[in-house]
């Protein structure tokens, strides 16, 4: 995910739109009374990337650089850590098992933690660089981790750690998600994006759709029963795709800079949240990271202050502005 790009204290922006099964956009108020209504600060150093909260709606884990934090969401306070997770990226999470993952890009590992205690089980090394992404899929029992640097994905067992298999992508993978049916959608950060088709059985690459109009996708959602993709692009886009044929049905009008994107199937709602400081709210029919708890109809993201940039370097040519301390904020979206 593209670390620490929001820019500011997350706003809202009514953005509904109504995604017709033949493409067409069609403008609606359905979203205008979400609102920002809870902040809170936890401060902290350093920077932030996925957030991941549990199937209770009770803990939010949040990557914080060299640890993963876990809030409480009545109290808005952290009540506990996961150490040494060096460069975490993504958090995911294995209930049924009482386990949790993280993806290290540091440390080109992957950490095992125990839901209930927080405590490290173990770490085991990826097969790729700068694991980003993670993903567990449960009827394999496996973690695949989408490795940004190597441009590829390595699948492990979720229990030894050991590395089954490394898919080669096209380019710098993005986010991913399990249709739970066999196949596992990512999005390839390219001009114009792409997208893979993982057959999650067999451990293969099944396909690779092309996005147009869609540069550079970063955070990918799914709609299971109508089965709708939706990936957020430069360009304030976003690309609806047909998850059975790999068509384009839409492309619709999001704030700046988006970067995930969650689908409550509840409520037919789907939301970016965007780098420009704004959370766009789309209605399908039937900041900068974000996780949404359906069941009681809130999302979560976060932001912070900035300060001016680092020195360019050569690995980093365009260095993003860093958080300032103690300004790490969650805040949470919902209807008043």
């Amino acid at each position: 995910m593209r670390y620490s790009r929001a820019m500011g204290i997350v706003g809202l922006i009514g953005q509904g739109v109504l995604l017709g099964v033949a493409g067409a956009a069609t403008a609606t108020s359905a979203a205008q009374d979400w609102a920002v209504v809870q902040r809170w600060k936890l401060g902290g150093v350093g920077g932030w990337d996925y957030m991941t909260l549990d199937a209770s709606g009770q803990r939010l884990f949040l990557s914080r650089a060299d640890h993963v934090d876990v809030v409480n969401t009545e109290s808005g306070k952290i009540i506990g850590t996961i150490p040494n997770t060096q460069g975490v990226h993504g958090i995911a999470l294995d209930e049924g098992s009482n386990r949790g993952y993280t993806s290290n890009g540091r440390g080109d590992s992957v950490t095992v933690f125990d839901l209930a205690t927080l405590k490290v089980v173990k770490e085991g090394a990826v097969s790729g660089h700068n694991p980003d992404a993670i993903l567990y899929e449960p009827t394999g029992k496996h973690v695949f981790t989408f490795n940004g640097k190597s441009k590829d994905v390595t699948v492990l067992d979720a229990t030894s750690l050991a590395v089954v298999a490394t898919l080669p992508v096209p380019d710098k993978p993005e986010f991913a998600v399990d249709d739970g049916a066999g196949q596992i959608f990512l999005n390839i950060e390219s001009e114009p994006g792409q997208m893979v088709v993982i057959d999650s059985r067999h451990l293969t690459i099944k396909a690779t759709w092309q996005l147009p109009g869609c540069n550079s996708p970063s955070g990918l959602a799914l709609d299971r029963t109508h089965r709708r993709l939706f990936s957020v692009c430069d360009d304030k886009v976003m690309a609806v795709t047909d998850a059975d044929t790999g068509k384009q049905v839409a492309k619709v009008k999001i704030g700046e800079g988006p970067d995930a994107v969650a689908y409550d199937a509840k409520r037919g709602l789907v939301f970016s949240s965007n780098g420009e400081g704004t959370v766009s709210v789309v209605k399908q029919p039937g900041a900068r990271t974000m996780a949404l708890d359906s069941a009681h109809g809130k999302a979560y993201t976060v932001s912070a202050e900035f300060g001016p940039p680092p020195a360019p370097t050569p690995d980093h040519p365009h260095p993003r502005p860093t958080p300032l301390p103690d300004t790490f904020t969650v805040l949470v979206v919902s209807k008043p």
